[in-house]
C-alpha cells in the first residue's frame, strides 16, 4: 500500500469493553493544591482572586485543562524557550526554529492528533467511558503538553543534557567533602544510589516535572499547580533512575521520568490518574503520552529537514537520493518533490527548491498524522491495558520514511561543523558553571560553612533567589518529616544527604533555567571575557 493512502480500521464494536485504565481517572483534574470553587483554608488561584475583586464577577467558563493551557502560555518559563536552541546555534535575523517555535508546532500537531483520535474512538464506540467531554479534555491536555514537553531542557539542546551527565559521572566519584560525622567521603558515598543516578542520568523530561511542579513560582511552592492528567501526560518514562532499562523492549523504561525529589508527587499523580495498578504495583504509560511523543517526532523530523536546507546543510539532490534509495516502493515521495520544484520554476518563485521542500513537508505531515491515528486506534486495547511497548510509528507504513528523515538530518546537520563548534562551546560553558557552582554549595547551609572559600558566597548570591527559596522550603520540610519519624539511627545522615542532594539540584535547576544567550553572557562576565 502506498504511503498516505487511507487505511480504514474496521474494528469490532467494543462499547462494553473494559480496560485496565479508564478515562474518568486518566483525565484527573486533581492537582498539588486542590482546585475548588469554594474558598476554604487554601491559597486562592490567581483567577479566583481576580474574580472576587470585582463587584460583578464574570463567569469563567474555562475547564481545568483550558486553565492549564492559558497558565502555560503566560508563563516566563515558557517564554524562555524563545532563546533556547532547537538544533542550530541561535542567530539574529535567522528564521530557523527555536525551542519555543518547535513547542508551538508540537502543540498544534498534538491537538490535531487528539481531535482525530477522539473522533475515531467515539465513531467506533471503542470505549463506553469516552464521549465528547473526554474528547475536549484530551485535546486541551495534548495542546498543553506540547507547549511544555521541552521546558526542562538546559541550554544548547540535548548536548546540554549530555554535558551535565558527563560532569556528574566524573565528579561524584572524585569530589570529597565532610559528611554528617565530619569524615571526608566522596559525594557518591554520601548520597544514596538513586540520588547519584538522578544526576548521572540527568534528563530534561524529569526536569520539566520539577519546573512546572516546584520551580515556576506562581502562587506558592506548588509551581503552576497543573492538573495531574497533564503532568502524567508529560511523564514520558514512568520509572525512576534506578529502573532505566534500555534493553527491555518497553519504551517506558528507556529513560527516567522523575527525580527522587518528586517521588511523592509522582506517586500521587499515577494513583490519581489510574496508571498505577494497585494489585500488581505496575505503573503504565499514560495513553496520551504516546500521542505527545508522536507529535514531537512529526514536528522535529520535518523541521530539521526544512531548517537544514535553509542553512545549506541538506541539498535538494541529497533529499531526493535518500528517498529513492531508502523508500523505493513509493516513487511519489521523490517525484512530488521534483514536480513542486518544476512548478516553482515555472512561476518564477524565489528558491524553488526550498518552496518544493516546504510544500512537500506539509503533505508528509499529513501522512504521519494519518499513520499515528490509525496506529493508536488499531492498538487501542493494548494501550489502554498498559501493554503497548513501542512508539506509534512502529509497524506503520510511515515508519521507514520517518527513519529516513531522521538519519538524513543526523548525517548532514548534527555532524556539521557549525553544530560541533556549538557543542564544544557548550561543553566549556556548562562545565564551568557546574564546577564553580557545585563547589560553592557543598558546605552551604551545613555545620561546615567555615570551610567555604570567600568566592563561594558570591556564586551563591548569583543563584536564583526563587530557586534558593525552593531549596530552603523543601529541605526544611524533609528535615521536619524525618525528625517526626521514630528513627533512632541514620536520622542525621539522611538529613545531611538529602540536603546535599537538594543543593546539587539547586545548581542543575539554575543551569537548566538559563537561556542560551543568558548563559553565554554570564559566562563571559564571570570569566572576564569581553
Amino acid at each position: 500500500m502506498l504511503l498516505g493512502q487511507p487505511v480504514f480500521v474496521t474494528g469490532k464494536e467494543n462499547f462494553m469493553k473494559k480496560y485496565k485504565m479508564n478515562w474518568k481517572n486518566l483525565l484527573s483534574v486533581n492537582s498539588q493544591r486542590p482546585r475548588s470553587n469554594k474558598r476554604g483554608n487554601r491559597q486562592e488561584e490567581p483567577e479566583e482572586a481576580f474574580n472576587r475583586s470585582k463587584e460583578k464577577p464574570y463567569s469563567d467558563l474555562r475547564s481545568d485543562f483550558e486553565r492549564d493551557y492559558h497558565r502555560i502560555l503566560s508563563s516566563a518559563s515558557f517564554r524562555r524557550l524563545q532563546d533556547k536552541t532547537q538544533v542550530f546555534p541561535l542567530e539574529k535575523n535567522d528564521f530557523i526554529r527555536t525551542r519555543l517555535t518547535h513547542s508551538i508546532e508540537v502543540s498544534s500537531f498534538a491537538r490535531s492528533l487528539a481531535q482525530s483520535v477522539a473522533d475515531e474512538i467515539i465513531r467506533r464506540n471503542l470505549d463506553n467511558n469516552f464521549g465528547h467531554e473526554e474528547a475536549n479534555g484530551i485535546t486541551n491536555i495534548l495542546a498543553s503538553s506540547g507547549l511544555l514537553h521541552d521546558i526542562g531542557n538546559p541550554p544548547f539542546g540535548h548536548f546540554g543534557e549530555d554535558t551535565v551527565r558527563a560532569w556528574f559521572i566524573k565528579n561524584l566519584e572524585e569530589i570529597k567533602i565532610k559528611d554528617s560525622q565530619g569524615e571526608y567521603k566522596k559525594l557518591n558515598e554520601i548520597l544514596n544510589t538513586q540520588m547519584c543516578h538522578d544526576f548521572i542520568n540527568f534528563e530534561g523530561n524529569a526536569q520539566a516535572i520539577r519546573v512546572v511542579s516546584k520551580l515556576h513560582f506562581l502562587v506558592d511552592e506548588n509551581g503552576m499547580n497543573l492538573t495531574f492528567a497533564l503532568l502524567n501526560t508529560l511523564i514520558k518514562y514512568p520509572v525512576d533512575s534506578l529502573h532505566i532499562d534500555k534493553k527491555s523492549g518497553d519504551i517506558k523504561t528507556k529513560k527516567m521520568g522523575y527525580y527522587y525529589s518528586e517521588k511523592e508527587l509522582f506517586e500521587n499523580i499515577v494513583k490519581s490518574t489510574g496508571t498505577y495498578n494497585e494489585e500488581t504495583g505496575e505503573i503504565y504509560r499514560h495513553p496520551l503520552t504516546f500521542l505527545l511523543e508522536a507529535a514531537d517526532d512529526i514536528a522535529y523530523c520535518t523541521a530539521d529537514i526544512e531548517d537544514g536546507m535553509k542553512k545549506g546543510f541538506i541539498s535538494f539532490e541529497n533529499l531526493i537520493e535518500s528517498l529513492k534509495v531508502n523508500v523505493p516502493e513509493d516513487e511519489r515521495l521523490y517525484k512530488n518533490l521534483i514536480t513542486y520544484k518544476k512548478y516553482a520554476k515555472e512561476k518564477s518563485y524565489d528558491s524553488p527548491e526550498l518552496y518544493a521542500v516546504q510544500r512537500w513537508i506539509v503533505s508528509i505531515q499529513g501522512i504521519f498524522i494519518s499513520s499515528v491515528v490509525n496506529s493508536f486506534i488499531e492498538n487501542y486495547e493494548q494501550i489502554m491495558n498498559g501493554e503497548f511497548k513501542t512508539d506509534l510509528f512502529k509497524g506503520t507504513e510511515a515508519e521507514k520514511l520517518l527513519k529516513v528523515l531522521k538519519n538524513l538530518a543526523f548525517e548532514e546537520v548534527f555532524e556539521s561543523k557549525a553544530i560541533l563548534k556549538m557543542e564544544i562551546a557548550a561543553n566549556n560553558i556548562i562545565n564551568y558553571f557546574l564546577t564553580n557552582f557545585v563547589n560553592s554549595v557543598l558546605y552551604w547551609d551545613t555545620p561546615y560553612e567555615d570551610e567555604m572559600a570567600g568566592i563561594d558566597s558570591k556564586y551563591i548570591a548569583i543563584l536564583s533567589e526563587n530557586q534558593r527559596h525552593i531549596y530552603k522550603y523543601y529541605s526544611e520540610l524533609f528535615e521536619k518529616n524525618i525528625k517526626s519519624q521514630d528513627l533512632k539511627a541514620y536520622k542525621k545522615e539522611e538529613i545531611f544527604a538529602y540536603k546535599l542532594y537538594l543543593r546539587l539540584l539547586l545548581v542543575t535547576d539554575y543551569i537548566s533555567g538559563m537561556t542560551d544567550s543568558f548563559i553565554k553572557t554570564l559566562y563571559q562576565e564571570l570569566t572576564g571575557i569581553d
